[in-house]
């Protein structure tokens, strides 16, 4: 991180888990006085880099940058209702006429993660989830497939494999 955080266990253990998978800050001057943080990933997608971005406002983000758009990475939760009245039409006059009825809609909306260090904790932990655990037979460079590690492993082959455990929030991942 361009930012230093020195004494804090939970932002030197985001630091430590960054390091172990080669994840970059690339966050500019005016982005780190903004309170944003972005962060590359060590390999492309479609020509570019894959970058998230933690932001002030309390998102989590996809910076798109491999692809056509942004995405909220953010939980999302059924929203509280909203009642709109309810309208018929009237052909006589061509005009809507309230029926005096409501109806009820429900929504889809992010959590906002207010802290930063939550909003890093949160990211670290997505990115690990969806991007190196769920693309880990795509990737090919300095990383090695599942089935030729159980391969190697049950052979006994005589080659160097270094295991990598890495928990985020609790959860355990081997990363390999």
């Amino acid at each position: 991180m361009k930012t230093i955080y020195k004494g804090d266990a939970r932002y030197e253990k985001i630091k430590e888990q960054m390091d172990l998978l080669n994840i970059t800050d690339v966050s500019t001057e005016k982005q780190i006085k903004n309170g944003t943080i972005i962060w590359r990933l060590p390999y492309k997608l479609r020509g570019n880099y894959v970058e998230y971005g933690a932001f002030s406002t309390g998102y989590v983000r996809n910076q798109g940058n491999q692809c056509h758009s942004n995405w909220q990475c953010n939980k999302r939760v059924k929203s509280e209702p909203q009642y709109y009245p309810d309208y018929k039409w009237c052909d006589k006059t061509n005009q809507s006429i309230a029926t005096g009825k409501f109806n009820r809609y429900y929504n889809r909306i992010c959590v906002l993660i207010p802290t930063e260090i939550d909003r890093l904790e949160y990211m670290m932990k997505y990115i690990v989830k969806n991007e190196f655990v769920k693309r880990a037979k795509t990737l090919e460079r300095d990383y090695i497939p599942r089935w030729k590690y159980d391969y190697l492993k049950k052979e006994k082959v005589q080659e160097t494999i270094n295991e990598v455990t890495l928990t985020v929030n609790g959860q355990r991942y081997n990363i390999i």
